[in-house]
């Protein structure tokens, strides 16, 4: 099983991956505090830069300093990999196919447009147009930061602590469980609600990275969720509230039916891929 045959790769006792994530964490935070340093230093950064770091209403800062903090924190994962583990990048993304990227987009896409619609005919008042002169720029700083951090997710969570898990745990479901109520517990701070859809998109992404070989098809997947919702179909109850997108959308007695809306989709796009993805061999890796 590919997944696995990269997984093995390095060295990967359990107290290397304690090790490995607090100095990815520490590593990227060093250089991000040292950066911001600088800058203010430089007079660079507006004194109220702090406060656009969380306001997507202004995209132009927003984005692109988002973007930068998730760079820094791959980096530091990546370094973390490679001292801590001797694994190579490759070796953490798995087998790479920009098929299976675009398969990831076209397919998520499909899935909120679907969603969309039926959300516009259940509650029509609750959408309204917000495309401004800001938009088309928007899609540009967005696209390009959210690039970043939906592959620094994938690397993080699909990559480096799933495969951690399933050398720990020998099991496919324990594995993709466990990696999905991780990534769904960072989301907490947005809601419960939230932090739900987190969980169940965590784990449907660990299991098609397993299933595929890769991180490929889940990256695709998750960016098109990213861009569509800072872009496209802003929520007023998400992280991208503000975003001057195309449309805004707010439906609060809407929100449960949204998560399962997305679990749906989710279980759909899982079952087509396990049906159209013949399996690359055994789900357990053999024991150490």
């Amino acid at each position: 099983m590919a997944y696995i045959e990269h997984a093995r790769r390095g060295k990967n006792a359990a107290w290397r991956y304690v090790v490995g994530v607090l100095t990815g964490v520490v590593v990227g935070m060093l250089i991000a505090v040292l950066l911001v340093f600088a800058l203010q230093m430089a007079r660079v950064l507006p004194p109220d830069f702090a406060q656009d770091l969380q306001d997507a209403g202004k995209p132009n800062t927003f984005y692109p300093a988002n973007g930068a903090m998730f760079g820094l924190l791959l980096l530091g994962f990546v370094f973390a990999a490679g001292w801590v583990h001797g694994k190579r990048f490759v070796d953490i993304i798995g087998l790479w196919s920009w098929r299976r990227f675009g398969q990831g987009v076209a397919l998520w896409t499909a899935a909120l447009v679907a969603a969309t619609a039926i959300d516009f005919l259940i509650a029509p008042k609750g959408f309204q147009v917000t495309a401004n002169g800001q938009t088309l720029q928007l899609a540009a700083v967005a696209l390009g930061a959210l690039a970043i951090q939906t592959f620094t997710e994938e690397f993080v969570f699909r990559g480096y602590l799933t495969q951690g898990l399933l050398l720990a745990t020998k099991r496919t479901v324990p594995t993709v469980l466990i990696s999905g109520v991780l990534f769904g517990a960072l989301h907490i701070p947005n809601g419960v609600p939230q932090a739900i859809s987190a969980t169940l998109f965590g784990v449907a992404l660990a299991l098609l990275a397993i299933r595929t070989g890769g991180l490929a098809f889940g990256y695709g997947l998750h960016l098109a969720n990213n861009v569509f919702g800072a872009v496209v179909l802003v929520s007023s109850g998400d992280a991208f509230r503000g975003s001057p997108g195309v449309l805004t959308q707010n439906t609060p007695q809407l929100m449960w039916w949204d998560v399962a809306m997305g679990a749906a989709g989710l279980a759909v796009v899982v079952a087509l891929m396990l049906r159209s993805t013949p399996a690359q061999g055994p789900t357990a890796p053999n024991a150490a």
